[in-house]
């Protein structure tokens, strides 16, 4: 009887993962295999008429991407992004974490509300905006220099200002988000901790390096993958406000395979990019766990 109701149990569990299973093979695993496949070939706009004309290449692809100085370029600017960005990015979102839910903060659901804002808004629509604020004439960043005596920027179209200009773009779209997060992850630290560190005499300094941070660990750990990991895709910035410029000092990874695959329809390349930036998004994601383990022990 006992066996019975596990069988039954295993068919209704099933049952239901089904229809789930069913779109993620469809949806994601089935396209995963594709490109895999076409990055193994030389397929490219003349192919979709004619598949006949596909031929099976191996590696040639990945050699070639690593030969290919733009592809070295868009590599350096993606780990330059990821690597300034995102623990800007993260830390700005516990900065604002911690004020949020400072008890003696008035207003803190307004702040929550205004920081989250951006986070919901159309990234093109919000890319488009900051162009005019960027804007080496008339932008209010330039005016706003101008009153403390400093001379104008070209923000977009100096190579060494467009990319920490993206990222400033990045910070403040997505903060609020991680911030939520933080928000959560101090809300769940035991109130008690607190206040018997307070009886101990230990400083602010002190219950926040000694108290908020360790319990925070998995909290910075999930935070981090997860801006590393959209950091890594970088794409919308570039392509609504510089379009890889200028001198291609913000050509990402992203951008240069979308360039490949629906510019020039060299789509086996394309695939070889992505695949590529795959291996190293899981590589890193691997070396941050195993950081946040060794710390923990």
């Amino acid at each position: 009887m006992k066996g019975w109701v596990e069988r039954q149990q295993s068919r209704a569990a099933w049952a239901f993962l089904s229809p789930a299973l069913l779109l993620l093979g469809l949806f994601f695993f089935l396209p995963v295999v594709a490109g895999l496949a076409l990055s193994v070939t030389d397929f490219d706009i003349y192919a979709i008429g004619d598949f006949s004309t596909v031929r099976f290449v191996g590696l040639r692809n990945y050699v070639q991407a690593f030969t290919n100085p733009v592809f070295g370029t868009a590599l350096r600017n993606t780990f330059y992004f990821v690597l300034v960005g995102g623990p800007l990015s993260v830390f700005t979102s516990l900065g604002a974490a911690l004020l949020v839910n400072a008890p003696l903060v008035r207003f803190r659901t307004f702040f929550r509300t205004v920081f989250f804002a951006p986070v919901v808004t159309t990234l093109v629509a919000v890319a488009i905006v900051w162009r005019y604020l960027y804007h080496p004439s008339y932008g209010l960043l330039n005016l706003a220099l101008g009153k403390v005596g400093i001379h104008p920027i070209d923000w977009l179209g100096d190579p060494h200002w467009a990319m920490p200009s993206l990222i400033l773009l990045a910070v403040w779209k997505n903060f609020g988000y991680n911030m939520l997060i933080f928000l959560a992850g101090l809300q769940s630290i035991p109130e008690e901790l607190y206040e018997a560190s307070r009886l101990d005499g230990a400083t602010a300094a002190g219950r926040f390096r000694h108290i908020t941070l360790p319990s925070l660990g998995p909290t910075f750990l999930f935070v981090a993958v997860m801006t590393m990991i959209g950091h890594f895709q970088l794409f919308a910035e570039p392509y609504v406000m510089t379009q890889g410029g200028p001198l291609k000092s913000t050509t990402s990874v992203v951008l240069l395979m979308y360039q490949e695959g629906f510019k020039w329809w060299r789509l086996g390349m394309a695939s070889a990019f992505a695949f590529i930036l795959f291996m190293i998004m899981l590589a890193a994601t691997w070396i941050q766990m195993r950081l946040q383990r060794a710390e923990a022990s």
